[in-house]
């Protein structure tokens, strides 16, 4: 079980402002499994560890596996980086996978996007489009372009034996276009959004395809689901806890969290935790900022101003107790580098003291912070991960009294994106906007 360390919070919180949230927390949680909460029309994300269906998935990702080259997801936001993140996080570093996973229709960028397509082979590719609605322009523009490629390649029988769409259950352009084209097709699930959607077909075919075993990591999330579900306390569920630390560090003007690791494999874990954080609570003129950082590397950089900067941030620590590998530090007779004091230690042993290290100056610099670990680098950690990230950020939401699954905010950006790409459907905005810049 992942376990929760705030040993160096002692001096920022008091066991009485816990113990004062605890009511709070109770109340928020009996929303939610009750489902009375705002937004309680997508809350199937708290039955999916449960509910989980792999047979399909298993059959699909392993006829990829047997058959493809490359691979490519295209999705945005949610229905991007769970998968990624997952498998970012559990293949080796320098170890192709195959087949070879590549990423697209996550932004705009022609010279990325220019360079993938001339990367692929449409006779030796699989793609996965991934969207409800099929009309989000970064994954649409993104599938448009490698469905005229492969088309232009290969017959329709073919094309639709390689093109597989994660959308909607009945409704929306990309459902309509799998149908008319016998695109095999996934369901995305009315009541889950897609920063929840990681144990859905959304995330689980792309991780199958990565050989990655996803029965295990529904299993690390359904013992979380249970373990969380069944001690509502602060004293013994780890996600009440982070949820009123969050609570009640924001209550004390920290408007800031950084989540930091000192492993690079949770790169993309960061990312997908930004996105479900900031997406879940940043409205309403509310809500912490996630920020994240790759230590020991930003410690070069971006550790200055943690240390030193302005006092509005507090820190998460994400650890793994176990790394898969030891190295071994040598020694060396010259010690033209003063290193030899490290001879014979373990690599972990170095890191896990850099990660001692930072955690007290930054306590000691007036930063709060706590420690999530984990006991090892594999889906069933991972899966108690998300799980225990996704249950916190309801919690924490719901606290801060906005709606945690709702977004918004997202639509502004989209809405003057259109417009100003001509849509028709936005004329009169199209004008405005062509006025505004016009002044500026």
């Amino acid at each position: 079980m992942l376990k929760l360390d705030t040993g160096f919070l002692d001096s920022f919180i008091s066991s009485h402002e816990l113990n004062h949230i605890e009511p709070g927390l109770n109340e928020v949680f009996s929303q939610l499994t009750n489902r009375t909460c705002p937004g309680n029309d997508f809350l199937g994300w708290l039955d999916l560890p449960f509910t989980a269906e792999f047979d399909g998935i298993e059959e699909v990702a392993e006829e990829i596996r047997s058959h493809a080259e490359q691979f490519v997801m295209i999705g945005i936001g949610g229905s991007y980086l769970g998968a990624r993140a997952t498998i970012e996080f559990l293949s080796p570093y320098f170890k192709k996978n195959k087949p070879e996973i590549l990423y697209l229709g996550h932004h705009l960028s022609p010279d990325y996007t220019h360079e993938l397509i001339h990367h692929i082979d449409p006779a030796k590719l699989y793609v996965n489009v991934i969207s409800k609605s099929g009309t989000t322009t970064e994954p649409g523009v993104a599938f448009r372009l490698l469905e005229a490629q492969m088309a232009s390649q290969l017959d329709s029988k073919e094309l639709g034996k390689r093109i597989i769409a994660t959308t909607d259950k009945s409704s929306g352009a990309l459902v309509h276009n799998a149908k008319q084209k016998g695109y095999r097709r996934f369901v995305i699930q009315d009541d889950v959004g897609g920063r929840f959607s990681v144990l859905t077909p959304v995330g689980l075919l792309p991780i199958a395809v990565a050989g990655l075993d996803i029965r295990e990591l529904v299993s690390g999330a359904r013992d979380m689901a249970q373990y969380l579900n069944e001690h509502t306390s602060l004293e013994k569920n780890p996600a009440w806890l982070y949820a009123a630390i969050r609570f009640i560090l924001y209550q004390k003007g920290k408007r800031v969290e950084v989540l930091s690791s000192f492993e690079p494999a949770f790169h993309y874990v960061a990312e997908w935790w930004k996105q479900l954080f900031g997406e879940s609570e940043g409205k309403d003129g509310k809500g912490l900022f996630p920020s994240s950082a790759d230590f020991s590397t930003d410690l070069h950089s971006l550790g200055q101003y943690i240390q030193d900067g302005y006092r509005h941030l507090f820190e998460t620590f994400i650890m793994i107790d176990e790394p898969r590998h030891r190295v071994a530090i040598p020694g060396n007779e010259e010690n033209l580098d003063n290193l030899n004091y490290l001879a014979d230690k373990d690599m972990a042993e170095a890191n896990y003291q850099a990660f001692r290290g930072t955690a007290l100056a930054h306590h000691d610099g007036g930063v709060p912070n706590l420690t999530i670990t984990l006991p090892g680098r594999n889906e069933y950690y991972l899966g108690q991960l998300f799980y225990f990230f996704e249950m916190s950020v309801a919690l924490s939401g719901l606290l801060l009294g906005v709606n945690p699954f709702d977004q918004p905010g997202v639509e502004s950006y989209k809405q003057n994106m259109f417009a100003l790409l001509g849509h028709p459907d936005y004329a009169d905005r199209t004008r405005e906007l062509q006025k505004r810049f016009k002044t500026i």
